[in-house]
This record gives structure tokens, sequence and C-alpha cells, in this order.
């Protein structure tokens, strides 16, 4: 190691927050994702408590010849090809929620999770779009466009973002939306983590304190009769409904509540905005097909981030996701005849969940991700306790894309799309341009590594 090189491996930023290296107590604790399959190896980890420390670590790294990859939870970690020469920069530390009531805005800092902000919006009777998932975090959910439970009424969450605060590549705080450097606030807006390191977020809130949501079960042997019933159902609902549908195999541990402990299951979950009385009568051709288990009712707004029963701690998952433009009883089959625990699918989850409305149309000010391409998208994950079953989860994965192949768009949502994948699928050809271009305006050397990232146009 030549004393450059070596010098550079062991100098440290001054931060408030810490700066972690490889030969450092705690380094592996510190590059671990939330997706506990993603192997992290970065050159360092920096963990910073403010913005002025992110600033420090970005400049840092631009005078070392390094590269910085933000990350708040690492949910989608596995979508990084490499770390290598790359500092880690955690916001996990950087947390606070701030309720603006009388304007129904919320402004988060970076690594503020959704669990930490649909109560204290709540508490003013606000809801916010977070997704199906507690402990994503605000930034990363949004900057990937956000997908909740409320999208085929009110669009993607990307859409609601008002301002950011972010540190460009030269190390500098800016404040941007649509008046102050608008290219760079549109990138935002869905176009990921390429163009900045967002150190707080604002974003629209809502009027809506309670609605009628939960999830619905069946025994897996009736998901073909459960399944075509939804997708027969879901094209006659508002856009005030939004749901999904998908086949469950909970493992026997006892982490599983007792009713579905080592059991399989088909699932219908989801919401519907509006009046609770009038959305009882909405779910009523599903309360018709005798469910087993129905939580359905009307639940404070912060109860939404659970009626999926994500985890809510770091797990290992490797998941596969699809866009279909449409899902006909063909579509259906093809994934039942791959998905039925009968099958022999070792996955946890197999999902269709219903996408149009608010969601297929860009508003007239979207960000890069206005809308998205499909009317439905299948999303699946199995949990790889082990080389033999990460193997047999890889080759299902790839048999159930090819089942669905015929039905496909080609593109892609980002923010469930955990492995690396041509860019380019995730967005329309103009906005892909654009966003090369806004690349080349602020960060042409490349300093930010993204899971998904946009190349600067040349």
């Amino acid at each position: 190691m030549t004393p450059t090189t070596h010098a550079r491996r062991t100098a440290r930023p001054t931060l408030d927050g810490r700066f972690v290296l490889p030969s450092d107590a705690g380094f592996d604790e510190a590059r671990q994702a939330w997706n506990l399959a993603a192997d992290q190896r970065p050159a360092a980890v920096a963990v910073p408590v403010s913005a002025a420390d992110v600033a420090a670590t970005v400049r840092f790294a631009r005078d070392n010849g390094l590269r910085v990859a933000p990350q708040g939870t690492g949910h989608n970690a596995t979508a990084i090809a490499s770390l290598e020469n790359t500092i880690l920069l955690k916001t996990s530390q950087m947390r606070g929620v701030s309720i603006d009531a009388a304007n129904r805005r919320a402004r988060v800092d970076a690594g503020t999770l959704w669990m930490q902000t649909t109560g204290p919006a709540h508490e003013h009777g606000l809801l916010a779009l977070g997704g199906s998932a507690p402990d994503v975090g605000v930034v990363g959910y949004s900057l990937g466009g956000g997908l909740s439970w409320l999208g085929r009424k009110y669009g993607l969450a990307a859409n609601h973002v008002l301002a950011a605060d972010v540190v460009t590549a030269d190390g500098e705080l800016r404040h941007v939306n649509a008046e102050h450097d608008p290219d760079l606030f549109w990138a935002l807006r869905g176009g990921g983590g390429s163009f900045a390191v967002v150190t707080a977020l604002e974003f629209r809130l809502f009027p809506i304190a309670e609605i009628y949501a939960g999830a619905m079960l069946w025994p897996a042997e009736r998901a073909p009769e459960v399944m075509h019933a939804w997708r027969e159902w879901t094209q006659t609902v508002s856009d005030d409904v939004t749901t999904s549908a998908r086949i469950l195999q909970f493992p026997p541990i006892p982490d599983i509540p007792e009713p579905l402990r080592g059991r399989a299951f088909v699932a219908v979950d989801g919401a519907v905005a509006g009046d609770p009385q009038e959305a009882s009568g909405v779910v009523e051709p599903l309360r018709a097909l005798g469910p087993e288990i129905d939580t359905f009712t009307a639940i404070p707004a912060p109860g939404l981030q659970h009626i999926h029963m994500d985890p809510e701690a770091p797990v290992p998952g490797q998941t596969d996701h699809m866009m279909l433009p449409a899902s006909p009883p063909a579509a259906l089959d093809a994934l039942l005849e791959v998905a039925d625990p009968a099958s022999g699918s070792p996955l946890l989850m197999a999902e269709l969940r219903h996408l149009g409305g608010a969601l297929a149309s860009a508003p007239s000010d979207a960000g890069a991700l206005g809308a998205l391409d499909g009317e439905y998208q299948y999303f699946a994950v199995g949990i790889p306790m082990g080389p033999d079953v990460a193997a047999a989860i890889e080759t299902h994965h790839a048999r159930t894309r090819a089942a669905l192949a015929p039905f496909a768009s080609g593109s892609a949502y980002a923010n469930f799309t955990e492995r690396p994948v041509d860019t380019a699928t995730l967005y329309g050809a103009d906005a892909y341009r654009r966003l090369r271009k806004v690349k080349a305006a602020y960060d042409p050397e490349d300093l930010f590594r993204s899971n998904h990232p946009i190349p600067a146009a040349v």
C-alpha cells in the first residue's frame, strides 16, 4: 500500500456523528442494511447527526477520491451493485418530525421512519401518504415514488413533496422547491438518490383521521376462487379503493400469531377512503366469500401501516417485481400455477397490487415519476434462510417471471425493484433524458451512488 493510499484509508472527516472504518470495532454493525441479505462492503460508514455532518462527509469524499451512497434504512439495499471506494452515509441518527397543521404539511429529517411520522400527523387529524411498512424511511420512499394505501385516490407520494433540504456534490446546502433549483426538485420527486443527499423533506398532509381498512384471509386452497373474484371486483371499484391480493405462507415460528402460524392463506388487504359506513358496503362482495379472518373496519389513520403485516424488524429478503398493463384471467391463472403453495413455491408472499386511478395519471406539476405504467403490479418475496433456500427462491422467481412475461409491460417501479436493473426501464424516455441532464448539471462526476443510478448525460 502506498503512503497516499494508506492515508486516504485511515483519514476521517470531522463530524459530530460517527465515521467508522473497516478496522474499527462496530464496522460490521454499521454497514448492515435493514435487508439482511445485503452484504454491504463500503470503504467507510458515516453516521451523521446533522446537515453539517452530511456536508462535511460529502466534501471529504470529494477531496479523497471516494463516492457517497446515502441510505436511510436499507430496505432496497440489494439493488446496489457495489460500494467499492464509497462512503455509506447512513442517516438513521437524523430523525425528527414537525407538523404544520394549519397548512397541512410535515417536515421530517433525513432518517425519519414512517411510523415516527404518522402518529404526530394524526394528533392533528391529518394523514401522511406512507406505505405498507411502518419502518421504511420517509425520504427513500418518497425519492423512489411512494405507493400508499390511498394511491389510487391521491397518486404517488413523491408528487406531494413540497420542498427538500439537500447537500449537493459541491458540499453545499440548498433548500430546493418549485422556485429554487426547480430541475433538481423535479428530479428528486421520483428520480431516486443520484442527485443529492436529502437532509430534510417537506410534504403535504391530508385531513383524514379515520379510514376503513384491513385484511381478509381465506385458506390458500381457495386462492383461485378468491383472486379471480378480487380481480373482477377491482374492475368495478372507484379510485377511493386501493387493495392488494396475495398468497401468503407463514412459517411455523413463535413470532407468528397462532391462527396464522405454519399455514398458507390467500389474502386481500387495503383501504377505502370516504365514509366508513359506505366503505363497508364497498367490500361486501369480498366479505360474501366468507373469509376465515376479517379485520376490515374503521381504524385510526396510523393503523394503515400495519394492515399488510410487513415485518417491523430487519430480515433477509429476496424479491421480484413486474408491472402488468392489465391482469386478464389468463395472467392470474399463470400466477396461481406457480405461486400456489401446492406448486412447491418457497415464497413467503406473492402479491398483485391494484394500481390505476390517480396512480396512472401524472399531475401537471409532477416530478420525475408522475405515474405508474400498469394497472397491476406483481411483487414477491422469499426469506433466504440458508444457501439452499436462497437458490430455491431465485429459481422460483425465474419461473414466475417466465409465466408472467407475456403479460408484463417491461417497465418497473424503483421502490419494488430490489436488484440491479437498467434504470431506463423505471422511467419514460423523456423523463429519463431529463434525469440524465439534471445529473450532469448537479453531479457530473458521479459522486453520489444510488441503488438505481442515473448516469449523467454526455
